[in-house]
Parts: structure tokens; C-alpha cells; sequence
């Protein structure tokens, strides 16, 4: 067996590196966002054309070698001949079969599914996309981004990229799995159970949906799956926290006690903070985060996490703030979280374009990442980086920020190693972080962030002009750290 198993990673890995080859002749067609220059020699070596090194993983097939043998056989098929065909890497819509489960405006929800056969690892993916609290922003909200409440005009396909996508170049060790992504039309942070009344005009069954979609994948091979990773980014991140161990309870409560269920939680950590000015609650981007949830959870009959529930009863909206709700949950959850969140900071009132920030603003800025940081500190599985963005997980540079000389990719690897071993009573690997967060203090510190762009001239921006841009005082600064200015944009434009 362990001569079998020997040649049939030699075998994998040179399938990997075909598709790889084979993949970037097809690229082109896949319209991707353009891949930003590699980072500053300082803080870690150029890569130029090539990917990271990751170890094979066999957590999928293990102790079937006629899957692994399968998912070979389909890999070479797809290969050849690799340069006379169009791969199919597409996700297909797929209808729930409850019809009685819908979107916000009663239409059919549902969800995009790629099999991978022999695969016995499942990623869902919740999207993300804000949300409506009351009758008037959600008929607002119908005008104007109506493919978040409605399913009318779904594509039949959607093409995966970042951790969703099927390409090792860019997806190292999720590229195998079956790929489900579930489309955002409750605009309930994925929390409402409450079917369509006269009085709100809207259906919110968020959670529902997740449960239905779970169901459905039973007859589509989940039954026989090892490993689910409910993953979901902004919304869909909070969605993660307060579903994750509801998915468990429910797979559980059906008779498949062996599914490991996990959370991967991406740009949905946010804090019920103060805001930087405070403005009449309007709609979603005006309003306190505190208020548009208490608001909300009313308006959706929106479910939180029954301990969670317990702790807070009364005021069930602190289940929505990843802080509070995390030391509830039962299943083991990745946390994925920027220090300078652009959402959070623009429901803070806190504006980044146009005229640089003021002190009042800088200061606020960085008490952030601060706040943040606290609250992360506990967290055992978490990729903190100091960067002003929002959600990363399907970016398809996702591969390229790093923390502490640690990709997310990576880091993720090295979780589901942890969790692996945990479960066959084995020590934890060596060199294998994943309590990762910067301690850098400036928005950007950290040269593997994405590229940030002049909203006016869409030049980008290099870490020095995007902090002076922000009204950055070089000189104050380094008065203050105890250091020559020289020294101090030295250290910046190095990463330092």
C-alpha cells in the first residue's frame, strides 16, 4: 500500500503541474482580475511564475485508493488533450428542491454546484452583500441591486476563482474539492427564517436556505463527505458564525455523525464600536452597526446560535458581532479578518477618499486595528493582516498576502492538518502557524497587501503614498516611535 501510495503522489503531483500549465493557457477566457506585482524582495523571495510548495494532501481519499485512482483518472481526462479543449470548470445552478424556501421576493432560491467525483471534501460558500432592515431600504435595495433578493436572472453558471476555484496554481490544497456556492438573496445576513408577508413585502430565510442546500447535497454525493468547510465572506462571513454549528446540528440530527463540519469566516468579524460621527440611521451605510441589526433581527425574525441566544437574552443582535458570538460556537472556525476593514470603517462614518484624513480620523483609524487585534487575541485559528480591503477568500490573489511570512493558503493548510491530527490523537505538525496576525500599527504595513489604486487617477499606490494620501505625518511619526524620519521611510518602503 505504501509503494501504491508513493507512485500515486508522484503521479498527482505531475498531473498538478500540468494543469497548472494547462490552466494558464486557458485564463485568458476567464476574464480574472489582474494579478498585482509580486512584493518587495524584502519580506519574502519573488516568486516570479511559480507557486508556492505545499505538501500533498490525502485527507481526502484516505483509506480509498480506488477515490484517489478516480480523481487521477478525471484529472488526466481533463488533460488531454490539453491544448485542443475548453476545460469545464464551471459551477452549475441547481433549484431547491423546497420550493416553499425562496428569495426575498418569493422567487426559487438555490445554489451552483461543481462535483468533484472521489473527492470526499465539500466547500460551501456563502456570499456576502450587505443587507435591508425595514420595508423602505429593502424596496430601495430592490431597485438597485435586485440580484441580491431575487434569483430572476441567475446565470446557469458561475465560474469559481480564488478558494472556490478548481486550479492548484491558485487554489493548492482546495482545488479537488467539491465546490458549492450559494448565491446571497436574503439580505437577512443569512439569519432569517421567516416566509413572505403582506406587512414586510419580503421573505427572509437565509438560514433556511443554508439548511436546504445541505439537504439537497445529500442525494448529490455529501452523505459519503469527510470534511464540510462552510465558508462565506463579509455577510456570508457573519453567515458562517451563526450557521456553522446549525449545519453540524442538523447533519448530525439526520444520522451522518461522521461529516466534520468547519468554519471559514472571511471579512465578517465586525465590532458594535462607535461611530466616528454619528448620523441619522437611514439606510444600511448611515446607521451604527448596533442599530441596523437591532433594527434587522426584528424585521427578518432572524435565529442566532441557542447559547449564544442564552447569553444575551433579550438582545439576541449581539450574536451578529464575531466577538461575542465565537465563544459560543462548537465547531472549529477559521477566522479571516483585515485590521482595516473598508466596511466596517464606512459604517463607522469614516470616509477615504478624496481630501486626506484628519488627526481626529488617522487616530480613530488606528485604534481600530487596535480594537481588533484585542478581540482576535483569543481566537486559536485566525489571518490578520494589516491592510485596508474587504473580503479575500475568492480573490484570486488571495495567495499572495502573507502574514509573518505565511499565505492564507497556507495558514488554512495547516488548520486542517491540526484538526487532522487532533482527531487521530497525533502532535500538531512543526512550523505550521495559524494564529496569525500583524503587529504593524498603519493601514497597509504589511507589503503583501493588495494593490490600493487612486480613485482619481487609478495610478496605484505605493505604501508611502497611500499613508501620506491619508494625511500620514512622517515627521510626528517618527517623533513619537523615537526615530529619525530618514529612517522611518526606509523602513516603510522596505515593509519593515
Amino acid at each position: 500500500m505504501t509503494a501504491i501510495r508513493m507512485v500515486s503522489s508522484v503521479l498527482l503531483l505531475v498531473l498538478m503541474q500540468s494543469g497548472a500549465l494547462c490552466a494558464r493557457r486557458f485564463r485568458g477566457g476567464r476574464n480574472p482580475q489582474p494579478r498585482r506585482a509580486p512584493p518587495p524582495p524584502t519580506y519574502r523571495a519573488d516568486r516570479g511564475d511559480t507557486t508556492e510548495s505545499f505538501p500533498l494532501d490525502f485527507t481526502a481519499v484516505e483509506e480509498n485508493m480506488n477515490d484517489f485512482m478516480t480523481q487521477v483518472k478525471n484529472l488526466a481526462q481533463s488533460l488531454y488533450p490539453c491544448s485542443a479543449q475548453k476545460l469545464d470548470y464551471d459551477m452549475k445552478l441547481n433549484f431547491l428542491e423546497n420550493t416553499s424556501v425562496t428569495c426575498n421576493d418569493g422567487s426559487p432560491a438555490g445554489y451552483y454546484l461543481k462535483e468533484s467525483r472521489g473527492s470526499r471534501r465539500w466547500l460551501i460558500f456563502l456570499e456576502g452583500g450587505w443587507y435591508c432592515f425595514n420595508k423602505e431600504n429593502c424596496d430601495s435595495r430592490y431597485e438597485t441591486m435586485r440580484r441580491l433578493m431575487s434569483s430572476s436572472k441567475w446565470p446557469q453558471t458561475k465560474t469559481g476563482t480564488g478558494i472556490l476555484s478548481p486550479l492548484p496554481e491558485e487554489n493548492p490544497h482546495w482545488w479537488n474539492a467539491n465546490m458549492v456556492f450559494i448565491p446571497y438573496c436574503s439580505s437577512d445576513v443569512w439569519s432569517g427564517v421567516t416566509a413572505k408577508t403582506e406587512q414586510s413585502g419580503y421573505a427572509f430565510m437565509g438560514s433556511l436556505i443554508i439548511q436546504e442546500v445541505v439537504k439537497d447535497l445529500l442525494n448529490k454525493g455529501l452523505d459519503n463527505a469527510k470534511v464540510l468547510l462552510l465558508a462565506g465572506s463579509s455577510a456570508g462571513g457573519t453567515g458562517v458564525l451563526l450557521n456553522v454549528d446549525r449545519v453540524a446540528e442538523l447533519l448530525e440530527g439526520m444520522g451522518h455523525t461522521g461529516i466534520q463540519v468547519r468554519g471559514l469566516s472571511d471579512s465578517g468579524w465586525f465590532l458594535d464600536n462607535k461611530q466616528y460621527h454619528c448620523t441619522d440611521c437611514v439606510d444600511t451605510v448611515s446607521c451604527a452597526p448596533t442599530e441596523t441589526i437591532k433594527r434587522g433581527i426584528k424585521y427578518w425574525g432572524g435565529v442566532v446560535p441557542e447559547k449564544c441566544k442564552q447569553t444575551h437574552e433579550g438582545e439576541e443582535w449581539n450574536c451578529f458581532f464575531g466577538y461575542r458570538v465565537f465563544p459560543s460556537i462548537k465547531s472549529p472556525v477559521f477566522v479571516v479578518q483585515w485590521l482595516f476593514d473598508e466596511a466596517q470603517l464606512t459604517v463607522d462614518n469614516i470616509q477615504l477618499t478624496g481630501q486626506p484624513v484628519q488627526e481626529g480620523q488617522w487616530r480613530y483609524i488606528q485604534n481600530l486595528g487596535i480594537e481588533l487585534r484585542n478581540t482576535l487575541k483569543d481566537v486559536p485559528a485566525m489571518f490578520a493582516p494589516a491592510c485596508l480591503s474587504h473580503e479575500v477568500i475568492t480573490r484570486n490573489y488571495w495567495i499572495d498576502v502573507q502574514v509573518k511570512g505565511t499565505s492564507l493558503p497556507r495558514a488554512l493548510h495547516c488548520w486542517d492538518r491540526i484538526l487532522h491530527d487532533n482527531r487521530n490523537n497525533k502532535a500538531p505538525p512543526k512550523g505550521c502557524p495559524v494564529h496569525l496576525i500583524d503587529s504593524c500599527p498603519w493601514p497597509h504595513c504589511n507589503p503583501t497587501c493588495p494593490t490600493i489604486r487612486d480613485q482619481f487617477t487609478g495610478q496605484e499606490m505605493n505604501v508611502i503614498q497611500f499613508l501620506m494620501h491619508m494625511g500620514f505625518d512622517v515627521q510626528k511619526m517618527a517623533q513619537q516611535q523615537g526615530m529619525d524620519p530618514s529612517k522611518l521611510l526606509g523602513m516603510l518602503s522596505s515593509g519593515s
